[in-house]
């Protein structure tokens, strides 16, 4: 448990740093964005990509 909350709290920093350079989190070149009218439908892709690969690396440092 303890590994675990520091590893979270190492990427809380990490990605709050990123946030504050600048970093377009949700912008991402392969996210797609339809606006119709009123309507906007946003699916992140390339977003989802990048976090399903840091949390598989996390899971990967946590199970050693």
């Amino acid at each position: 448990m303890p590994r675990m909350l520091i590893a979270a709290g190492v990427i809380l920093i990490v990605l709050g740093v990123l946030w504050q350079a600048g970093v377009p989190f949700g912008r991402l070149p392969g996210d797609i964005t339809i606006r119709r009218g009123t309507t906007t439908v946003y699916v992140p892709m390339a977003t989802c990509i990048v976090v399903s690969l840091l949390l598989t690396l996390l899971a990967s440092f946590l199970r050693r």
